[in-house]
């Protein structure tokens, strides 16, 4: 079924600023998410796939110039550096930076503790077909 997407993150995500080609918003991650029970029992952490997915659903609702839609094409760079954890609130802030037909979103992605990862993802307009 064509534009149907899946997530493993289930919660909303919050535009909090969308300005020229930089953005910032956030998830609050909900303690009752499927991926807890089986990633690391006993000690439940947020999946790293799952931050990436924050960063990439906020990308979606704060695109850098309106016009057609954006595509996930790559996931270019990953650095986590520290954990999320059940009811964190997950806040990526990130640039786009126009790369050819492609753009290139930098996130910041942070916690109350601080940094948790670093993530850089390249999108591409999405072709609608007449």
């Amino acid at each position: 079924m064509a534009g149907v997407a899946a997530s493993p993150v289930t919660a909303a995500v919050t535009v909090l600023d969308h300005g020229d080609r930089h953005a910032v918003t956030e998830v609050v991650v909900d303690p009752g998410q499927q991926v807890f029970p089986g990633h690391y029992p006993g000690f439940p952490i947020f999946p790293g796939v799952c931050v990436v997915e924050c960063v990439n659903l906020g990308a979606q609702a704060a695109p850098p110039v309106a016009g057609p839609p954006l595509g996930l094409v790559a996931v270019e760079s990953t650095r986590f550096q520290s954990p999320v954890f059940p009811g964190d609130t997950v806040k990526s802030e990130f640039d786009w930076v126009a790369d050819g037909a492609d753009w290139l979103c930098k996130a910041q992605v942070h916690t109350a503790r601080g940094r948790a990862a670093q993530v850089r993802l390249r999108y591409r307009p999405v072709e609608t077909g007449a």
